[in-house]
This record gives structure tokens, sequence and C-alpha cells, in this order.
């Protein structure tokens, strides 16, 4: 039986304006599925923040380390605590890429991936504060 953490990812979701709103949710559901099947985080623990941005402002070359990349692209920074190994976090970008082009008609080859590990000191919920916490 896996243990359920809450490891309080912060998720930030950089696209085209291409994708409509509905898209725009399914993706967002589909990183969250992933986190929750993967990293084991709660239903609750929701914070993604999506970023629109026109042609001029989403920059990236067509082809890098022999994977082509289209107008399509999306480009998912996930920040959240450390103590996952390498194995959690494959798991976790097959996972979030195989729910998004499940759900939409983006393709794994443009979804780019970067998780950014800090620790429970790096974050403060609300009030200005660090918030003593023991569930990560």
């Amino acid at each position: 039986m896996k243990l359920k953490l809450i490891t309080m990812p912060l998720v930030r979701i950089t696209l085209s304006e291409k994708h409509n709103i509905a898209t725009q949710n399914l993706i967002s559901s589909a990183i969250h599925r992933a986190l929750i099947d993967e990293f084991l985080i709660s239903e609750n623990d929701f914070f993604h923040i999506i970023e629109n941005t026109g042609p001029s402002q989403l920059h990236f070359p067509q082809e890098y380390l022999s994977i082509s990349h289209t107008s399509d692209i999306i480009i998912i920074q996930i920040i959240a605590a450390r103590g996952r190994d390498g194995l959690q976090k494959r798991n976790l970008y097959r996972a979030i890429s195989f729910n998004i082009s499940a759900l939409t008609n983006v393709s794994p080859k443009d979804i780019i991936i970067m998780l950014l590990e800090n620790t429970k000191d790096n974050w403060s919920f609300g009030n200005g504060e660090m918030q003593d916490f023991n569930h990560v």
C-alpha cells in the first residue's frame, strides 16, 4: 500500500494562447492527476498557474535533443519538496505526458517538464509566515 503524502507542489504551465480554456483546464487536470498518482499528493493540493503567451513571447527550437517541437508546445514547471527518487520522477514525467496527450491533441514531443525541488522552509502559505508543517 502506498503512503499518501502532501507535498505542496506549485505548477506553472506556460503555453501558446492558441490552446483554448477547455484544453488548458484538461492540461491542468492531467498534470494534477499525475501528481496524485505518482507523487501521492492529496486531491486538494492544487496550486496551478496557467500562462498564455503569444507567438512573440514563446521562443523554442524546432528541434532539441532530436525531439521536434511545434507551436503546441507546453512548458511545465513543478516546484515540490525534495524526497523523490529518479524512478518516481521518471514515472511522473511519463504520466504527465500520457495524461495530456490522452485528453488533448498535444503530442508528448511538445510537453517539456522541469521539476524544481526545495525544502519546506522555502514556502509560505499565507500571513507572511513560514508555516511549521510535517507532511512532506
